[in-house]
């Protein structure tokens, strides 16, 4: 993001969010408050316009963007049974889970983000007329300055009891250095912990059109001030994670994501062939 700005890029994920759930049936992800965060002008283009963003490249980014909260949605669900109640949304952008699902009951939820981004989405949240629930506490901070976990116990996090982290679409944009720093944090959480988060595999790993869409989304993406940094293999990030600890549950690719998520459809909704979903657990 650029300074002073908020995230672009979580201004995109809530527009395919919404427009996931305006037009595609069924839905993967059900997240009727998207729309509501976006200023009038751009939600007038989602109701109106699908030709804008049916093309092939914003069709599979749109079903990745709903797969991976879905997916992180249903890890969290397991770790709610399995007594989990803290839950932390890192790089929340303008995430809606708190704002919809009725799991959010069962929770103490943290909303992890850069100030800006975090007082942006506050203001839009306050012209929607949506009040944050009671159990919801905004952590604002510089990861630069000051480290999460830090953040997160001065929010109110209970570092004895087990929390499930979300970490989504993040990755690509930070060194490698900042992501193996945020999940050596995260492994210092308590005993019964888990994080989902989600990467991107090296562009040779990619079809040759995959490639040519991959090239062309991150030439915009840095035009927004927001370059693509990072990408693993899943090799790579089994050991990084292996390395600090942390213990590799299930890494999910396309494959995968298809036949769980995708298959009894007849839109052709698929997601992109470059993004896997790791989820593991502490201790």
């Amino acid at each position: 993001m650029r300074d002073g700005s908020p995230s672009a890029t979580a201004q995109r994920a809530a527009v395919l969010r919404a427009v996931h759930h305006r037009y595609d049936r069924p839905r993967v992800l059900d997240d009727p408050v998207a729309i509501r965060l976006l200023d009038r002008a751009t939600a007038t283009v989602v109701e109106t316009d699908l030709a804008r963003f049916d093309t092939p490249a914003l069709r599979r980014l749109r079903a990745t963007i709903a797969f991976r909260s879905r997916y992180a949605e249903d890890a969290l669900h397991d770790a709610v049974e399995r007594g989990v109640a803290q839950y932390v949304v890192l790089g929340a952008g303008l995430d809606t889970f708190a704002y919809r699902s009725p799991l959010a009951a069962a929770l103490r939820v943290f909303e992890v983000d850069h100030p800006e981004t975090q007082a942006w989405k506050r203001a839009r949240l306050r012209t929607a007329g949506i009040d944050p629930p009671a159990a919801l506490r905004f952590v604002p901070t510089n990861f630069e300055r000051e480290p999460f976990v830090d953040a997160l116990v001065r929010g109110g996090l209970d570092t004895g009891a087990p929390t499930f982290v979300a970490w989504l679409g993040v990755t690509i944009y930070l060194s490698r250095d900042a992501i193996r720093r945020t999940l050596a944090a995260l492994a210092t959480l308590a005993p019964g912990s888990a994080v989902v988060f989600d990467y991107s595999v090296p562009a040779d790993a990619l079809p040759a059109p995959a490639r040519s869409a991959r090239a062309s989304m991150a030439a915009r993406a840095a035009d927004a001030g927001e370059p693509w940094l990072t990408y693993f293999d899943p090799s790579e990030a089994a050991s990084t994670l292996c390395a600090l600890g942390l213990t590799v549950r299930e890494d999910v690719g396309p494959d995968q994501a298809i036949d769980r998520y995708f298959r009894m459809r007849d839109d052709g909704l698929r997601p992109g062939t470059g993004a896997r979903l790791v989820r593991a657990t502490i201790g």
